[in-house]
């Protein structure tokens, strides 16, 4: 929500410049993203009025202007504006202006014809977009006044990053109450004239869909002036609020509706028929909005119709066959309460969001409809003229707002102070609130326009807030200071980050929430809970996998011309089983680009498998106990075939790594990323330390080679040397592995040294071979392995 504090100032009696009020709306939980001027410096741009118009001599495209600069100056300024014509006024910047970008305007030859200026379009001026011609000022603009002075450019604009709780904030009055109530300043609407009822034409209106609009308000309004022009000071307003001008009537209801927070819409009265109603829509009808989409309304959405059929989508967009134009010389203003949640489900069903969807999604006063209509024709009749109806109206089925308790005792509890009675009530007031004493407390009514007061803590957070977070005073909470023992055995959380920092990965933290086509690339098979209110249809599921979050943080970081990223995160994933969601806490990596760091002492090598592998087995070497992990070539949807391993706890699988699947990596756009999961309750658990008798006495070093068919995995080789060695086994390392010559297809050959020594003798060669001996027997028997030659 964007708010001008000039406009700010018209509602309230502002004390506070722009920043510190912005700073007293954020602690007060209305957070103010920035505070922006509403245009560049624009000195040397005045009011100019064009007075004559004539052909460049030698450009057929360019026109010669005489331009009336004020105090008697007349200007010759050669233009190409396509709407310049003799009477208009419009910027004029005169030489030794700077306009928007840094330009800067000289008396310069154009073609052969001196230019003393420039006529400026909106976008040149910083203004807006528009550059398709002039800007077109007021006829009454004074000439040769300062542009910034003749449309109050000497503003600031406040962007707010709203809560979607507080859709009460989503206008000028909104914001102003806020205000007021936060300042102690007195709030001072401006006052809404009743028109006099001069048109007997009344359109009758009629809500079949009761339990989803409590109130619906319309009015005629006839012999309106199609040729009337929107005024520069709304122009303004509505350009500092974001909303581009359109046409008068257009731009009336979206004033109101920046305004006192009521969306408005209004229909060309000629293209009515019969009366307007409000009901669901049903089977197979079609609709043709206002941004040129036809659509057919899903069955029970609400909808605006006429005889023929809808002509709106109630709270969301209007049809294109009502739509005001041109040539509009009757309207029919209309101003309702919906239901919120109705507007919000089929919204986001249409993937259609609007300023009026946004602020009936999350509740519209339901008391403001009259005086929006009364406040929309004053500004038409000052505008365009015309004669209006009077106010026809139809209730549905109003959602009454139950007082809420509010006990003194849970206020101080909860605020950590005690506010004192006095000073509660006062901040209870000033947010339009009835408060009556009760013997605990108070019994305290919210105004209608607040949908998100329904409990007592929703109102000790307003006296919380009225009051100032920033007044409650420091105290620190009491806390035993007996300590808390760590069992020696669990491997904590802080040790897995250090070691992924040292080997050069950087941790992140991603959402939740993630897309579902993502989701569904990478974990097909996983039942993702599904969000009943997602915050956008690309965060629609809860992710199965961190995978889904840490793969577009690849990508993110190597479009920015990263070489080498290594992400690793700590969260949790989650599964719907049985209509429960169950979590599970685990660490998972993505990596792509260079294996090492560039340095001069290394080529360049691009990260593989196996280097991700070995950042894996240092996670598991924390455990203290890495010979129960076992690495297990398998199949995983996400991972590229012949370069995936499930990673084994004894018989359990707890974690995948490999190569991201081709597939996915196109998707994704990645190339060359590898990826890991891991179960954090694998890890919790780690080895404690005993002590262990160094033996005196020397070892021995054995090297064996063996030639097993290749689908004999290397740990199964090495788990049949432990078992068979026993005690005196110190060390056992898989030195080589060998392929080629020599060796049979279908065959391999495994390379190990085996270290024996014993703590009590000297082991004796005989017993060493005799050791050997029977290790290879056990080989050849369980394996199939035979010694190399």
């Amino acid at each position: 929500m964007r708010i001008s504090y000039r406009w700010l100032r018209d509602w309230v009696a502002l004390r506070l410049e722009p920043r510190a009020l912005a700073e007293r709306l954020t602690l007060a939980g209305l957070e103010v993203d920035a505070v922006e001027p509403v245009a560049p410096a624009l000195a040397d741009v005045v009011v100019g009025r064009v007075s004559k118009v004539e052909a460049h001599p030698s450009a057929g495209r360019l026109r010669v202007c005489t331009v009336e600069a004020g105090r008697g100056r007349r200007l010759r300024v050669v233009c190409g504006a396509a709407n310049v014509a003799a009477g208009l006024k419009a910027p004029l910047a005169l030489p030794g202006a700077t306009l928007a970008g840094g330009r800067r305007i000289e008396t310069s030859a154009i073609h052969g014809v001196e230019s003393e200026g420039m006529l400026c379009s909106a976008a040149e001026l910083g203004l807006g977009d528009d550059a398709s011609g002039l800007l077109v000022l007021d006829a009454d603009a004074p000439v040769g006044a300062p542009l910034a002075r003749a449309l109050g450019l000497d503003d600031v604009v406040l962007a707010l990053d709203l809560t979607p709780n507080r859709g009460d904030c989503l206008s000028v009055a909104g914001v102003a109450r806020e205000v007021a109530a936060l300042t102690g300043a007195r709030l001072t609407p401006p006052r809404t004239r009743k028109p006099r009822v001069r048109a007997r034409r009344r359109v009758a209106v009629k809500i079949e869909a009761r339990a989803d609009c409590p109130r619906y308000a319309g009015r005629v309004v006839q012999d309106i002036d199609p040729a009337a022009r929107t005024p520069d000071w709304m122009r303004e307003r509505l350009r500092r609020a974001g909303v581009r001008s359109l046409h008068p009537v257009v731009d009336i209801t979206n004033y109101v509706m920046l305004e006192l927070g009521q969306p408005m819409h209004a229909f060309d009265l000629a293209r009515l028929r019969g009366s307007v109603r409000v009901r669901h829509a049903r089977a197979g009808e079609r609709l043709e909005l206002l941004d040129g989409r036809e659509l057919s309304p899903p069955e029970g959405s609400l909808l605006i119709a006429d005889e023929r059929g809808p002509i709106a989508l109630a709270g969301i967009m209007g049809g294109e066959e009502t739509a005001v134009s041109a040539d509009t010389r009757a309207v029919f203003f209309e101003s309702a309460c919906f239901r919120p949640e109705i507007v919000a489900r089929h919204a986001r069903a249409l993937g259609i969001q609007t300023e009026s969807s946004q602020r009936f999604e999350r509740g519209v006063d339901p008391e403001l409809q009259v005086r929006a209509l009364e406040r929309a024709t004053e500004l038409l009749l000052a505008i365009a003229g015309g004669e209006p109806g009077a106010v026809t109206e139809a209730r549905g089925r109003a959602e009454t707002v139950a007082p809420i308790h509010l006990r003194q005792a849970r206020l101080d509890a909860l605020i950590g102070y005690p506010v004192g009675c006095a000073r509660a009530e006062r901040a209870l007031a000033a947010l339009g609130m009835r408060a009556r004493r009760t013997r605990d407390g108070w019994r305290v009514q919210p105004p209608p326009y607040r949908y998100d007061l329904r409990i007592e803590a929703d109102l000790i957070e307003e006296v919380a807030r009225v009051t100032g977070y920033d007044r409650v005073p420091v105290a620190l909470p009491p806390a035993p200071t007996r300590a808390q023992p760590v069992p020696e055995g669990r491997l904590e959380q802080r040790r897995l980050r250090a070691l992924m920092a040292d080997r050069d990965y950087q941790e992140v933290v991603t959402y939740s929430f993630v897309d579902p086509e993502l989701q569904q690339l990478l974990d097909p098979g996983a039942p993702a809970p599904q969000l009943a209110n997602p915050i956008s249809a690309d965060m629609a599921v809860m992710r199965t996998t961190l995978w889904s979050g840490l793969l577009p943080a690849l990508r993110y970081n190597r479009n920015r011309q990263q070489a080498r990223v290594r992400l690793f995160e700590l969260g949790r994933r989650f599964r719907a089983a049985d209509g429960a969601i169950l979590e599970e806490a685990v660490l998972a990596g993505a990596v792509t680009g260079l294996a090492d760091p560039e340095q001069w002492g290394l080529e360049k090598r691009p990260v593989d498998f196996y280097d991700v592998k070995g950042d894996v087995e240092a996670l598991l070497g924390l455990t203290g106990a890495p010979e129960r992990f076992r690495f297990t070539a398998g199949d995983h949807p996400a991972l590229h075939p012949g370069q995936a391993a499930a990673i084994h706890l004894e018989d359990r699988c707890v974690g995948w790594l490999g190569a991201l699947h081709p597939g996915a990596a196109a998707r994704l756009g990645l190339d060359n990323a590898f990826v890991f999961e891991l179960a954090l309750e694998a890890l919790a658990a780690r080895r404690v330390p005993a002590h262990v008798e160094v033996s005196r006495f020397p070892a021995i070093r054995r090297d064996l080679s063996v030639v097993v068919p290749e689908e004999v995995p290397a740990h199964s080789v090495l788990d049949a040397v432990r078992n068979l060695a026993g005690s005196l086994l110190a060390d056992l390392q898989l030195f080589d592995v060998y392929r080629g010559e020599g060796i049979d297809s279908g065959s391999k050959s495994l390379s190990v040294g085996l270290t024996l020594q014993d703590s009590s003798r000297t082991l004796k060669e005989a017993e060493v071979d005799a050791l050997l001996a029977r290790v290879i027997a056990s080989l050849r028997a369980e394996l199939g392995a035979e010694l190399r030659q």
